[in-house]
């Protein structure tokens, strides 16, 4: 197939599409869904459609797996994925980090497992005893969530630093996690709840066998879906650890076989990278363009979107195509943050035109915006400012919220 050529709008509209963020009436302006058959529904559909949901406990307003599917999917509650994850539709492992995944995905993820695996064994054999405990109490009592085991004994846990602070239980939790000897099946508050996965992943699944490189194969097809516009210079392409030789490599090899598409986007030195079968709708976008897309601030859709949004997974992907720097200053000492630790990027259309830094107060049930950041360029115009306010009003109620504030605005 030949190359596309595109601009950067038509390009960043079909991303938007692709990523369940482009208005439509379903979700600008649907009402919350009710039946919970219908939203464990539409919460299966959208992981699928994702491909996967990454998961972060930081809890300024709820985790980032929650705020993911939330700007997706109205009236969404968190305990519906907890109930999911319980029932086995889904199982949490690594793909773009620790995700919420498929489960009819895990054969394809064995070879990450190994490798894992390989890497931790030397840490499980040391602890043996304490493994084979935390076995046989989750094959007695399971699910448990950590403080369920009492270990007197402090350990190097993976965030550790200096000191020694982790519970020797904790620790081996996550190297059985790891392995997958073990699955997280839901959450209570931000306690993760354990079970043997044994007991979680159908056996048909644990059954199946795949060649390492089919596996490879089809994880790096998964990626592309997950991500839709891609290109080589990712170094989690495929989620696996590819040199950028091998990146350039697979890439072209799809090439060659029909799968994938070169797009020359107007304004960029190198191209962007779609699937084959992608090519009619981000032509579709295109030629919507040249027939004249409508900029109309009193009739667009607004997101916030979390710090790891499936969206902005890509940094590289955010600058070229809608010219927005996006760092997320969680770990930057707070008298040089710019935005505020948890600063949520503002989808309005098709454009991203700024941040807020919000934390709600459960108690309270008060939502606060310690600050709204507009971006320079940007008209903020008061048709948008409305989009945008009456936009945080649905975002604060739907978040468990009866009100909100804002503490500091900036235009420029």
């Amino acid at each position: 197939m030949k190359t596309i050529k595109s601009t950067k709008r038509a390009l960043r509209r079909f991303l938007l599409e692709t990523q369940m963020l482009l208005g439509s009436p379903e979700t600008e302006k649907g009402t919350p869904i009710d039946s919970p058959q219908v939203l464990q529904d539409r919460v299966r559909d959208t992981i699928r459609r994702l491909e996967c949901v990454q998961i972060d406990p930081v809890n300024a307003v709820r985790p980032n797996q929650h705020l993911v599917l939330a700007a997706r999917i109205p009236g969404y509650r968190p305990e519906v994925l907890d109930e999911l994850l319980r029932a086995g539709a889904f199982f949490e492992y690594l793909a773009n980090a620790a995700c919420i995944i498929p489960m009819e995905d895990y054969p394809i993820f064995e070879p990450t497992r190994q490798r894992l695996r390989e890497r931790v064994q030397p840490q499980l054999d040391q602890f043996k005893a304490i493994a084979d405990g935390v076995l046989q109490k989750l094959g007695e009592e399971g699910p448990l969530p950590s403080k369920a085991f009492e270990s007197d004994l402090r350990v190097h846990g993976y965030w550790d630093n200096v000191s020694a602070k982790t519970k020797a239980t904790s620790h081996v939790l996550n190297l059985l996690l790891d392995a997958a000897h073990i699955a997280v099946v839901g959450r209570e508050g931000n306690q993760r709840l354990f079970n043997l996965s044994s007991r979680i992943v159908p056996g048909e699944l644990q059954g199946r066998k795949m060649e390492k490189g089919e596996a490879l194969s089809a994880l790096l097809d998964k990626y592309f879906r997950a991500y839709r516009v891609f290109e080589p210079s990712d170094p989690r392409l495929g989620w696996q650890r590819l040199s950028a030789g091998e990146r350039r490599e697979a890439i072209d090899r799809r090439i060659q076989a029909g799968e994938v598409v070169r797009v020359e986007v107007e304004g960029l030195a190198k191209p962007y990278f779609i699937l084959a079968s992608d090519s009619g709708r981000l032509c579709s976008h295109i030629e919507a363009e040249q027939d004249g897309i409508a900029d109309d601030d009193k009739d667009i859709s607004v997101y916030f979107l979390p710090p790891l949004d499936n969206l902005l997974w890509s940094r590289k992907r955010l600058e070229d195509l809608f010219a927005f720097e996006y760092r997320w200053e969680i770990y930057t000492p707070a008298a040089k943050r710019k935005y505020g630790y948890y600063a949520m990027p503002i989808l309005a259309g098709d454009r991203l035109i700024g941040r807020m830094d919000p934390r709600l107060d459960k108690k309270s049930r008060h939502l606060t915006v310690q600050l709204l950041q507009i971006e320079p360029h940007v008209k903020f115009t008061g048709p948008l400012k409305k989009q945008v306010l009456n936009a945080l009003q649905t975002f604060a109620v739907s978040h468990g919220a009866d009100t909100f504030s804002i503490e500091q605005t900036r235009l420029k």
